[in-house]
């Protein structure tokens, strides 16, 4: 059997698929990765694809001025939706999955959330296909200046935290959003930090002890998140058979 494919949108160079993406590959799966900051287009459609992630990115989820591209993410977001091709949305690409659906973003009221946080799992994620495995406090690294602040519509709460309360969640049976970064670990962690040390010193934070926070909890941010793509994986190839047989 063919590898499944899973195409990819990334917003800018430094936020790239990272340990999300090498578990994706580790498991055999086939990565496309676009890159439309650079020029590449965004498809028209999910044609020859199993799965689709979207990343994160500094641009909200209407930011068309900076990011011109957006406008065709979310017509791929919305077709991805009404197919239900399996779609894992990050940060920004949560956002965007959750304005789709009928969600409402907004600015974070305060502080942004970065660095190591902790992550609380709601009842409904006990059953759900990625997140049933999760520990009652999940490490994840924040790194947002926007929130969900609605859900949309039959949307079901997967995952909060002490400040924020839309932390992941599903929509319909194959789609997934995120407000934090399973895919950032230290390196990431710590080079988005020294990039934004001023914004790090203005929330009354040091470039220091996010990295050696995230670094004290890489261990377990492998292991919970790690198991959640290799989760993904497991829909996306379930999906294509299911698809297979019907066609």
């Amino acid at each position: 059997m063919t590898p499944v494919r899973v195409l990819t949108i990334q917003h800018e160079d430094d936020a790239g698929p990272g340990f999300i993406g090498e578990r994706i590959q580790a498991l055999g799966a086939h990565l496309d990765v676009l890159h439309p900051y650079l020029g590449d287009p965004v498809p028209l459609t999910t044609d020859g694809y199993d799965g689709l992630v979207v990343l994160g990115g500094t641009p909200g989820p209407f930011d068309d001025v900076a990011a011109p591209w957006l406008p065709d993410v979310r017509r791929l977001l919305a077709t991805a939706l009404a197919e239900e091709l399996p779609l894992l949305g990050i940060c920004l690409g949560g956002e965007l999955l959750a304005a789709v659906a009928g969600g409402k973003i907004d600015r974070v009221d305060g502080p942004p959330e970065i660095g190591l946080h902790s992550l609380t799992p709601t009842d409904a994620a006990r059953t759900d296909p990625l997140f049933s495995g999760l520990p009652e406090a999940a490490p994840a690294v924040e790194w947002h200046w926007e929130e969900i602040v609605e859900l949309p519509p039959g949307a079901v709460s997967l995952c909060r935290s002490e400040r924020f309360p839309h932390q992941a969640f599903r929509v319909g049976p194959t789609a997934w959003g995120t407000q934090f970064h399973p895919e950032v670990l230290t390196d990431g962690a710590a080079a988005w930090a020294r990039s934004g040390a001023g914004d790090l010193a203005a929330a009354g934070l040091t470039v220091e002890g996010v990295t050696a926070a995230v670094a004290a909890g890489e261990p377990e941010l492998r292991r919970v998140w790690g198991d959640v793509a290799a989760r993904w994986v497991q829909v996306v190839t379930a999906a294509r058979s299911s698809r297979s047989e019907r066609g």
